[in-house]
């Protein structure tokens, strides 16, 4: 089997801070987080595919850098980011100190203490899975990039290390840090997290 590679980047900072977005808050990237993933990129453009959540967030960089490099983008629905519930909108303070008991419970089990209507983190890992799985396998033997959130990039590197979900935000994932996953026929290797493609 030839190897084929996966690169991920999460989003640059958006528009309105730090606060959970999910997906239902689609927020655009300000000027620094555009800056944080050209940054992380630099000139590199060895990619034959760009895959992108469609949030905005994602999507308007995935398709700028795929124009600069002419490089083909497809949205991927399921690459979107896990959804909160009741704490879409709201910031990480307003959570940490308003609803400070149910904060520390879902960071003990995020599994079984979800924000109220929260997607459930199994059917968000499956979903996510799945579409990285189809992504691997339809892609062989390439470079491929993703761009996506947070959330998502930890479900794929859980997947890859065979992580518990209960662990899932145990693993920082940076605004433009970049991950690379290389499969080869043993499996997939988490090869960096948080760098980037600057010489």
């Amino acid at each position: 089997m030839t190897e084929t590679i996966i690169d991920l980047i999460r989003h640059g900072e958006p528009v309105g801070g730090r606060r959970y977005r999910g997906h239902a808050i689609d927020d655009p990237l300000t000027e620094k987080g555009w800056l944080q993933m050209w940054h992380a990129v630099g000139d590199y453009h060895a990619w034959q595919q760009i895959i992108t959540s469609p949030l905005e967030r994602c999507q308007s960089f995935a398709m700028a850098l795929g124009k600069q490099h002419g490089i083909t983008v497809i949205v991927e629905h399921r690459f979107k980011e896990v959804g909160f519930g009741a704490w879409e909108g709201l910031s990480h303070d307003e959570i940490k100190i308003g609803r400070t008991q149910e904060y520390r419970s879902f960071l003990r089990d995020p599994v079984n203490h979800r924000p109220q209507g929260a997607e459930a983190l199994d059917s968000f890992i499956q979903r996510v899975g799945s579409a990285y799985a189809e992504t691997v396998t339809h892609y062989q033997g390439q470079h491929c990039l993703i761009v996506a959130h947070a959330g998502v990039i930890r479900a794929i590197i859980a997947g890859i290390v065979h992580a518990a979900p209960i662990g899932l935000y145990r693993i920082k994932v940076s605004n433009g840090g970049i991950t690379r996953i290389r499969h080869n026929e043993t499996g997939g290797m988490l090869e960096f997290l948080n760098g980037n493609l600057v010489d």
